[in-house]
């Protein structure tokens, strides 16, 4: 399983070759009309971009995925492991409606042409489809939803809602800070280790005094657990690639946002 890299009209985005005959995408900073700071594909709202940009933005990455922005559903996202059941009544919320929703870090959804997304600017960012069922789950988890089990969360969310078998799920974990960028102090390491006991040490390092963590093994570990047995792990460090990504770590604020994007 891997990554493919696709570029059009000077947009570029990835595929999961794990998620084959859905429409999805994980974006990069390259292709859109926005200008610095978040130049040039950003796709996050609320950041001080000028909303026609953004709106802009969206409509490039929706054609190449396959969808309309009218048709996404946006997250909001606050570290914490809530999952919506998203109907044909969210549609456009986030852009074109309030969301009416104030914790949702990841969704569900077997609605046809909904789309799903979620936003990174270093986080895990996890897309789910289950090809038998005919459903599909996008979640976001940076260390806190990491350590909360957001994607087995979300693996569960779609058992008990639409009646998938986890062993019918394909996952893509999408581009985020990898383990030689992610550096933290012993908080993090003990959430963790909370929450799956001595199997993350394998995905912990310690450096001097920080450690390094590999989130994307974790989250597919998560994953595993709760039944998943066909997961794909996109090896890009958005801290490592500045060209491609933006890095809240290496960044701040002043910056864009990439999304993952999914849609049945």
């Amino acid at each position: 399983m891997s990554f493919q890299n696709h570029e059009q009209n000077g947009l570029v985005w990835l595929t999961s070759d794990n998620l084959p005959g859905i429409r999805h995408g994980f974006s990069t900073r390259r292709g859109g009309v926005s200008t610095p700071p978040w130049d040039t594909l950003n796709l996050g709202t609320g950041g001080g971009d000028d909303p026609r940009r953004v709106l802009e933005n969206y409509r490039r990455f929706c054609a190449v995925v396959g969808t309309e922005p009218e048709r996404c559903v946006l997250s909001r996202q606050v570290h914490e492991d809530k999952v919506r059941l998203v109907t044909e009544a969210d549609c456009g919320k986030g852009l074109f409606r309030e969301r009416d929703y104030t914790s949702v870090d990841a969704m569900i959804c077997d609605t046809p042409d909904v789309a799903l997304v979620v936003f990174s600017g270093d986080c895990n960012v996890i897309l789910l489809h289950d090809p038998v069922r005919g459903a599909i789950g996008a979640a976001h988890a940076g260390w806190r939803g990491t350590a909360l089990g957001i994607a087995a969360k979300t693996v569960r969310a779609m058992v008990d809602s639409f009646g998938c078998d986890p062993a019918h799920i394909r996952a893509a974990i999408g581009p985020s800070i990898a383990q030689c960028c992610f550096e933290t102090d012993d908080d993090v390491p003990a959430a963790l280790r909370a929450a799956l006991d001595d199997a993350v040490e394998p995905y912990m390092t310690r450096i001097g005094e920080k450690w390094h963590i590999d989130l994307k093994g974790i989250n597919a570990l998560w994953l595993r657990r709760a039944g998943v047995e066909r997961v794909d792990i996109c090896d890009h460090c958005t801290a490592c690639r500045p060209d491609l990504y933006w890095s809240h770590r290496k960044m701040g604020k002043a910056r864009g946002s990439q999304i993952a994007m999914i849609a049945l």
